[in-house]
């Protein structure tokens, strides 16, 4: 996948917020990696802040649908890992502000 389909993919993302927290998934730091095959099926290995999310379902379909109206995606399967763990060193500078973290 080339960086400017990445990039639209990850901007679409954005969209998708998390509704404990407020923040969207892209800046929580939640998307561990993206890879598009040749027929065009996304996989989005992801995470989530706490095990046992009981919002986890509703993410993985709004991860589904922030994505549904790029071209090139034809199909999207949602990855949720707990490994390597999520911790706050992932949120980025905009998040951070955004929460009052430092």
């Amino acid at each position: 996948m080339d960086e400017a389909l990445k990039e639209n993919i990850m901007g679409a993302l954005e969209q998708v917020i998390d509704p404990e927290i407020g923040i969207d998934i892209v800046n929580l730091g939640l998307v561990y990696d993206l890879d598009l095959d040749e027929e065009g099926c996304l996989t989005v290995t992801m995470t989530l802040t706490a095990m046992g999310c009981p919002l986890a379902g509703i993410l993985v379909d709004q991860v589904q649908m922030a994505v549904q109206d790029i071209p090139e995606v034809k199909d999207t399967h949602v990855n949720i890992v707990w490994n390597p763990p999520w911790t706050k060193d992932r949120i980025s500078r905009y998040a951070k502000i955004a929460l009052g973290i430092n």
